[in-house]
């Protein structure tokens, strides 16, 4: 299986806009994403889809590769897939989605996608980490995913779930939000329409089991520590440089 990394990044983020340029202890957070990917050994290729002439100019500097994608797109999903019908692309024959804003992430969350999209070739593979925080547990801004035995995803939720009905807390799984694509797949998921539960809880992911695609999530111990407002920025500073 020929596997290609895609780390979707745009400049217009509603809450941290131009974070994929911000200096991170001398490099911006999109070379840092970059660098890190290509630590691991299961791509075939990396290349980052971007819709800003600014962010491509950063590439250009650092010498990574990049495709410019259409800027109406949503989501780093739709992005992928534009990518992967490219001619440029065909040989490839599934696509890992690395997120343009985890800057340390681990190369082996990314091998453990690949080994789970290798075991489930049509459906689509996910990471999960185990929160033992009840403050983490609560907050909305933390996707809880419920698993079946398999790892096959039953629901993902911003509400904290299961929800344990003596009101107490024990244990659940964050969604961590890398995904592993066979390209079949990925080139489906472009054409699916919007659905209640992905609308109800603005998670995409929903649109793909309501459209009965299988996700498939393996355990990681890793926090990929995402930068989604400035403070994060400053609290990832503080902790790793």
């Amino acid at each position: 299986m020929r596997i290609l990394g895609i780390i979707p990044s745009r400049f217009a983020s509603t809450r941290f806009p131009g974070k994929p340029l911000v200096d991170i202890g001398g490099k911006s957070m999109i070379q840092r994403v970059y660098e890190q990917v290509l630590k691991t050994g299961v791509l075939d290729a990396v290349v980052v889809a971007t819709d800003d002439e600014r962010i491509a100019s950063e590439l250009e500097q650092i010498g990574a590769a990049y495709v410019m994608t259409d800027p109406e797109h949503l989501n780093g999903t739709m992005r992928c897939a534009e990518v992967m019908s490219y001619p440029a692309f065909k040989d490839f024959d599934a696509v890992i989605n690395i997120q343009g804003d985890e800057p340390f992430i681990h190369p082996e969350q990314i091998e453990l996608v690949a080994d789970t999209l290798a075991l489930h070739t049509d459906g689509i593979a996910t990471l999960v980490r185990r929160i033992a925080d009840a403050e983490m547990y609560q907050n909305p801004n933390v996707v809880k995913a419920v698993l079946a035995n398999t790892g096959r995803a039953l629901y993902f939720s911003r509400a904290p779930l299961p929800h344990y009905r003596d009101g107490g807390f024990e244990a659940a799984w964050q969604h961590v939000g890398i995904y592993g694509y066979p390209r079949q797949v990925l080139l489906r998921l472009a054409n699916l329409d919007s659905t209640p539960l992905e609308i109800a809880e603005g998670l995409e992911q929903l649109r793909w089991l309501e459209h009965d695609i299988d996700i498939y999530a393996a355990i990681t111990e890793y926090d990929t520590h995402a930068v989604d407002t400035p403070e994060d920025l400053e609290r990832l500073k503080r902790n790793f440089l």
